[in-house]
């Protein structure tokens, strides 16, 4: 009986541990799938190149997708919540968030985002 107890006991450690390391890489993913999403963001606005608002939203998805489940989770509601506030805050229309948020399924399934660079925009970026 004793040996059952410590085996239920050990197997119950063992999976809530599997569990707690999983929950930590999630965060830590979506983390730095957050920062990824900045990143693109703050390069966007420095370079304010016309035309490449698309390439940055699906390089900032790609990126932030690449780390895990967690980053794409990260990439999926800032994006959303990005798209949400400019169409109803902005006013930049329904076309318009339509085609930001194919560029950024595009980013978070693993397309490249070169897909949507437009010419001219310096190798930088």
């Amino acid at each position: 009986m004793r040996l059952y107890v410590c085996i239920v006991l050990l197997s119950s450690f063992l999976c809530a541990s599997a569990d707690l390391l999983d929950g930590g890489r999630f965060v830590w993913d979506a983390v730095g799938g957050a920062w990824d999403m900045f990143r693109a963001y703050q390069d966007m606005r420095e370079a304010n190149y016309k035309g490449a608002d698309k390439y940055f939203h699906a390089r900032g998805n790609n990126d932030a997708a690449q780390r895990g489940p967690g980053g794409a989770w990260a990439a999926r509601v800032i994006s959303d919540a990005r798209e949400n506030w400019q169409s109803d805050v902005s006013g930049r229309g329904a076309e318009d968030t339509r085609a930001d948020q194919e560029a950024n399924e595009w980013g978070r399934s693993g397309g490249d985002p070169n897909r949507y660079r437009p010419a001219g925009l310096p190798s930088k970026y």
